[in-house]
């Protein structure tokens, strides 16, 4: 290519960006409000309903449907074959703009039927399409997920092929209409107006977390009839929880292996977001303190997660009680403490991406049979690549009372901010007592401000839980009471990595003098946005809520 061609290209990426900006920018009709027809739906002005589903599908909620109510999408008719997909098929959809591409991936180097092939190894994958239809038609783009903000155009003849059972090949219907318009041409431009609208979304709405990590996933699929056989049908005696991802069941495969099954819930607003997060994330990751997982179901409307089973449940199940906590002595407490240190450590340098898990704390660490600690729950993780070390995002999520300052006031998490949540739960193990809620009747600070007073007036081990008092180990507990407060520096630049604090463990050299923590309270309102904190923990339970963060500086 020469210098002219590549200028002259380069012009026209900018002027497809500009024209996209445009055009995307002006609401003309009832079509161009985002995601009106859900997931699956596909808005066609002058059409009544204007929302339509496409072939194979049908209302989610009819009742909601009928009332003109389409938010909640459509669903399939059949299930995909996730176990044979050689009996899955594609049908070609023309004149549509294409779906929201935030769980979308591009590879310029595929052709299209390398593209098909690349859709049809991946349950996630919904569809498919070429990346540029100028010239030869090359590049892959792929869809995992529902099909978002979808709506007939009268200027494209770009291809959408959707992904459909072979049950639904080759059939129609009157009101569930085949998305296959005809239109006219207006040559380059819509290939043009594509590539921009892909560059800007792309730029603008990069796609959550890494969906380029559902290649290869070797995880094992399960039938929906072995995993609703091994639960008794989900039977609420084998509930183990309630998260915000949705029911925990016990389970029992047939070779007598006991399973725990987190079923995404059909009402969870943020559910599948962390369902794909979840299996995307650590489908490979294999560390001893972390919970591994099995497998996963797909099938119709059911999503469902399979992880080995924790029979000790989780770690706020034991030191927050006044009963368990007497079966936790010192040694255990301290043996719990190195190997969420070693889990976390493992998550911030040692696997192929740097995870930053945004929700560590004691619900979320499990422990087996022999209480080697576990950590779970993955949904609201986030990934960084290369050097990164630190992100923003305007959707904070976490628990309160384990949220790093910077994280809940302004966004900013990183490896810091785990490091901020795991000083929290050594000061809670060490004491028995939850951050959240904490009160002491002599001052009313939480469990960081009070750990911090008693540490400045020399009265630290006034901080271990009653059950301890009178052990042999006093001196270790006074140094993981000061790993604590090191990890909890309002300042992340102050806090140490975690592959420090796992020295410090191992170690007997001195230790820097912490810094003053940063307090969390609900008393002194600090103006941010509103916090949700959800869980989906494996083995326990735990509560969705929606909380206004509140942030006390230190005097």
């Amino acid at each position: 290519m020469n210098q002219t061609t590549s200028t002259r290209e380069r012009f026209t990426w900018v002027e497809a960006e500009k024209r996209w900006k445009l055009y995307s920018s002006e609401p003309r009709d009832l079509c161009d409000k985002y995601g009106l027809c859900g997931g699956n739906g596909d808005c066609v002005i002058g059409e009544n309903p204007v929302c339509q589903c496409f072939k194979g599908f049908k209302p989610k909620s009819e009742e909601k449907w009928n009332l003109t109510d389409w938010s909640d999408g459509c669903t399939r008719n059949n299930p995909l074959d996730c176990k044979d997909k050689s009996k899955d098929g594609f049908i070609k959809s023309v004149g549509l703009k294409m779906p929201d591409i935030e769980y979308s991936r591009g590879n310029k180097s595929m052709n299209l039927k390398e593209c098909r092939a690349k859709c049809l190894s991946n349950c996630f994958c919904m569809a498919y399409a070429n990346s540029d239809i100028r010239g030869d038609g090359s590049g892959c783009i792929l869809w995992f997920g529902d099909l978002m903000d979808i709506r007939k155009v009268p200027y494209d003849e770009q291809v959408l092929y959707l992904r459909m059972p072979a049950s639904e090949l080759g059939k129609s219907g009157p009101k569930v209409r085949a998305v296959i318009v005809v239109v006219a041409s207006i040559g380059g431009v819509s290939g043009v107006l594509l590539l921009g609208y892909i560059s800007y979304r792309t730029k603008s709405k990069a796609p959550r977390e890494n969906p380029e990590e559902t290649d290869d996933l070797e995880l094992p699929l399960f039938d929906l009839a072995t995993i609703v056989k091994a639960t008794n049908n989900f039977s609420t005696d084998n509930k183990l929880g309630q998260g915000g991802f949705g029911p925990v069941y016990k389970g029992k495969l047939n070779d007598d292996q006991e399973i725990a099954v987190k079923r995404l819930s059909r009402s969870s607003g943020q559910g599948l977001n962390e369902f794909k997060n979840e299996v995307i994330l650590i489908a490979k990751l294999q560390h001893r303190n972390l919970v591994r997982l099995i497998g996963c179901c797909i099938q119709g409307e059911e999503k469902l997660l399979i992880y080995e089973y924790m029979p000790n449940k989780s770690l706020d199940f034991f030191i927050f009680g006044e009963t368990r906590k007497k079966l936790l002595d010192w040694s255990k407490r301290f043996q719990i403490i190195c190997g969420i240190a070693r889990g976390l450590l493992y998550l911030h340098q040692d696997s192929r991406l740097r995870i930053i898990h945004r929700d560590l704390k004691a619900g979320n660490v499990l422990l087996d049979d022999e209480l080697n600690s576990k950590i779970s729950d993955f949904g609201m993780a986030k990934t960084f690549r290369g050097n990164q070390t630190e992100g923003n995002t305007n959707r904070v999520v976490g628990t309160y009372g384990y949220m790093a300052p910077e994280y809940a006031s302004d966004g900013l998490f990183s490896i810091k901010s785990d490091v901020f949540s795991f000083g929290i739960l050594v000061l809670e193990i060490i004491s028995g007592k939850k951050n959240r809620g904490f009160f002491h009747q002599d001052d009313s600070l939480n469990l960081t401000g009070h750990a911090w007073r008693l540490w400045n007036e020399g009265n630290a081990l006034e901080l271990i839980d009653e059950c301890l008092v009178g052990s042999c180990a006093e001196s270790e507990m006074l140094r993981c009471i000061q790993i604590g407060l090191l990890c909890i520096q309002h300042r992340p630049e102050d806090r140490p990595s975690m592959s420090s604090v796992v020295v410090m463990f191992g170690s007997q050299s001195s230790l820097a003098q912490p810094k003053q923590p940063g307090f969390f309270t609900e008393n002194a309102p600090l103006k941010c946005d509103v916090v949700h904190s959800s869980s989906s923990n494996t083995q326990d339970s735990s509560s969705k809520n929606e909380v206004t963060v509140t942030l006390l500086e230190p005097r």
